[in-house]
C-alpha cells in the first residue's frame, strides 16, 4: 500500500474533528478514485461517523474492505464507484462517489428514499449477514 488520500478524525479539547482530504489529478488511483470522489468519501463518512465509533453489524468484503468492520463508513463499501459526474459552472466536471445508506449497514428494508441501499442505487439490498 502507498497511499492515504484522506480520513477523519478527532483530537484535543474540546474535541475537534477534523478531515484531511486529496484532491487527486495525477489518474494514478484509476479513473473514478480523484479530484472531489475523495472528498465525498471522507466528508459523507465524517458527518455520519465524525468520531470512528458509531457501531453497526459487523460487515465486510466489499469495497476497499478485505476483511470484516463494524463502524459506519458510508464510503468504504462503495470505494470506486461514482455517482454521475457533475458539470460545475466553471466548467469543471466533478466526480463524486456513491455511498451507503444506513439501511445497507442495519438490514432491509430500506428506510431511505425509494427504498434504496445506497444514494445512486447500487446497492439494491442490505450488506448481508453479519460478516464472521
Amino acid at each position: 500500500m502507498c497511499c492515504i488520500l484522506g480520513f477523519h478524525d478527532s483530537s484535543g479539547t474540546p474535541l475537534q474533528t477534523y478531515s484531511p482530504i486529496d484532491f487527486d489529478t495525477t489518474g494514478l488511483f484509476g479513473p473514478t478514485i480523484h479530484d472531489t470522489s475523495i472528498a465525498a468519501h471522507e466528508v459523507g463518512e465524517w458527518m455520519d461517523d465524525p468520531f470512528g465509533n458509531n457501531p453497526v453489524p459487523a460487515w465486510g468484503h466489499t469495497g476497499q474492505v478485505g476483511g470484516c468492520q463494524n463502524n459506519l463508513e458510508v464510503g468504504d463499501p462503495l470505494t470506486g464507484t461514482n455517482i454521475p459526474t457533475l458539470q460545475g459552472a466553471n466548467g469543471f466536471t466533478y466526480h463524486l462517489q456513491e455511498l451507503a445508506f444506513f439501511s445497507w449497514f442495519y438490514g432491509a428494508p430500506s428506510i431511505a428514499v425509494n427504498g434504496w441501499f445506497s444514494d445512486n442505487n447500487t446497492f439494491t439490498s442490505d450488506a448481508g449477514p453479519v460478516c464472521q
